[in-house]
């Protein structure tokens, strides 16, 4: 098994609340076809879209899986979404779920959400006032024998869980899908990618059809080529960054599925594709 520093890594409580959706009137978004469009998108409880569901096609905008979590307090929130870490587990502290369990499946930047994986008999249960408590753990978290390889905002217990191997200096991890950098867009330019995400762009229906990213899912890992990503992302050619599709595909300019990195190096990551590479098979989540 990898080596960590899991035994030195605290386990914090940070709390959140289910954040209602929002828009502007009178809502209409143009996207990168010059169409305006009024769709759902981010925030509120998506009833129907889970990790391990396809996220493309979406009659929607940037839908989140699961339950869209928040805390109205901006400082506590920077540290929801900066300690709020991929596989962590979620507690329903009110209401009618109140001790219902579910995951942290990842961050999104810009509206600067937690979404968390609940089963479809928990999410019928919540209310758009319902708080959870999250068991954050896992920023800090190190491979001892890798010091080239970043880890960031992933469990710890859900490392050990995942397809990961060691040859020599270079750890390999299965991946659904394989991104080239140049497909990379919104969320460029962040001085982090401890918190939030950055997107694929979708929009180009030739190089999608080509690189079969039209069945691309939620909770897919997926490796970002020539991108190193331990002070924001940034191209480097030879480094990879691996995240998690944390969001659906967008019609925006510059927008797509979202990826949470959750690993980077300038030359010692190798992806390997396996198609069941999916948080919903990492967890053992059941809708």
């Amino acid at each position: 098994m990898i080596r960590t520093n899991k035994d030195k890594l605290p386990i914090v409580s940070v709390c959140g609340q289910t954040q209602h959706p929002t828009a502007k009137y009178p809502g209409y978004h143009v996207g990168y076809d010059g169409q305006g469009r009024i769709l759902a998108g981010t925030g509120g409880i998506t009833y129907n879209y889970f990790i391990g569901d396809i996220c493309t096609g979406i009659a929607g905008d940037h839908i989140e899986p699961g339950c869209s979590t928040y805390n109205p307090d901006p400082k506590c929130n920077a540290a929801y979404n900066l300690l709020s870490c991929v596989g962590n587990e979620a507690v329903v502290i009110s209401g009618e779920a109140k001790g219902e369990k579910g995951y942290v499946v990842g961050t999104h930047g810009g509206v600067e959400h937690v979404m968390i994986a609940f089963s479809a008999d928990t999410l019928a249960k919540l209310t758009l006032s319902d708080q959870f408590m999250i068991r954050s753990c896992g920023q800090g978290l190190r491979l001892l024998d890798h010091d080239d390889v970043h880890v960031f905002n992933l469990d710890p217990d859900l490392l050990e869980k995942m397809d990961i191997r060691e040859e020599g200096k270079t750890v390999i991890i299965k991946v659904a899908k394989i991104i080239p950098a140049c497909l990379m867009g919104s969320g460029l330019g962040a001085s982090t990618l401890q918190s939030g995400d950055y997107d694929i762009m979708m929009h180009d229906q030739e190089t999608v059809d080509r690189l079969g990213l039209m069945d691309l899912r939620f909770g897919d890992l997926v490796a970002i080529e020539d991108h190193y990503g331990l002070n924001g992302p940034d191209y480097r050619q030879g480094a990879m960054t691996i995240g998690v599709i944390v969001h659906s595909d967008s019609f925006s300019s510059g927008h797509g599925p979202g990826v949470c990195a959750i690993m980077t190096s300038a030359g010692h990551l190798k992806a390997e594709i396996d198609a069941s590479a999916n948080l919903k098979k990492y967890l053992q989540f059941a809708k």
